[in-house]
């Protein structure tokens, strides 16, 4: 069966623009912010445990080479997905996929808050969603600014800040439980130049840390007012345990006490009267 046959023609594909971003991650300019990206990617979901994890776009790099769930896919419009579908509309079940990676899936869509509800939608309570986009405020925005439109990836993609991506988990349910900003290098074509400005990544982390080019965050589903309800034998087993009485060793003691005590001083009063 043609693998095209579950998209309409007029679909709306949300990362029409990710074949480009895929090529840009091949230039010495690309590659220098993917290494630093599948790093904070393998930091973040190996410790991540479950059934069912999904990267949404750029199907072609794994991001999720560091995570030991058993069943990994990945879901776009582009070739090479396990699964041809748009994220604006994820054709998964409720509360079925403990972790959803998304690598620059915000940033090419004109909803990226409905791709966020997709993935609170399709994750777990407690599920894990880990986030990669670039950051305006940094020297990649500032590029960016003077690039002509149709420049291709990342340059014509629209950059979300982190305050505002937090506020948007936030509305949603999410925590924030981890994240970290890099490539703070000028974003410098010539691969020579990137070498030489290396000594910028420890710099900037730690006299520039929210001006990185790049920022990958991890969030958490919360979902309040969770609470286990235990059976009713349960319930009536623990409120009869609470009532029963609890047998005391000294009181049993001082009670024999005072029992020979009253018998004695009778005992010396009979003789008294005697």
């Amino acid at each position: 069966m043609d693998r095209q046959s579950f998209v309409s023609n007029d679909a709306h594909q949300y990362n029409g623009a990710r074949p480009g971003l895929a090529e840009w991650f091949a230039t010495p300019q690309g590659q220098h912010v993917l290494d630093w990206e599948r790093g904070q990617f393998d930091n973040a979901t190996e410790d991540v445990f479950g059934y069912r994890a999904v990267q949404v776009g750029v199907p072609g790099i794994d991001f999720l080479r560091a995570n030991r769930i058993p069943f990994r896919f990945t879901l776009a419009l582009e070739q090479g997905a396990t699964l041809a579908a748009d994220p604006l509309q994820l054709p998964l079940a409720n509360q079925s996929v403990d972790l959803v990676a998304l690598p620059h899936a915000l940033e090419s869509t004109a909803d990226p808050h409905l791709v966020l509800r997709e993935a609170e939608r399709v994750l777990i309570p407690e599920g894990q969603l880990v986030i990669s986009g670039f950051n305006p405020l940094s020297l990649w925005r500032l590029r960016q600014l003077f690039e002509e439109k149709g420049a291709g990836a990342p340059w014509d993609e629209r950059f979300i800040g982190l305050l505002r991506l937090k506020d948007w988990l936030h509305l949603l349910g999410f925590e924030l439980n981890g994240g970290r900003f890099g490539c703070y290098a000028p974003p410098f074509e010539n691969p020579l130049w990137l070498s030489r400005l290396a000594f910028m990544e420890k710099a900037g982390a730690r006299w520039w840390p929210i001006m990185g080019g790049v920022y990958v965050v991890r969030a958490v589903k919360r979902v309040h007012g969770m609470r286990l309800i235990a059976p009713a034998w349960r319930q009536e087993r623990a409120r009869r345990r609470a009532l029963a009485a609890l047998p005391q060793r000294n009181g049993h003691a001082a009670s024999r006490s005072r029992t020979t005590l009253d018998i004695g001083s009778k005992t010396r009063r009979l003789d008294g009267d005697a």
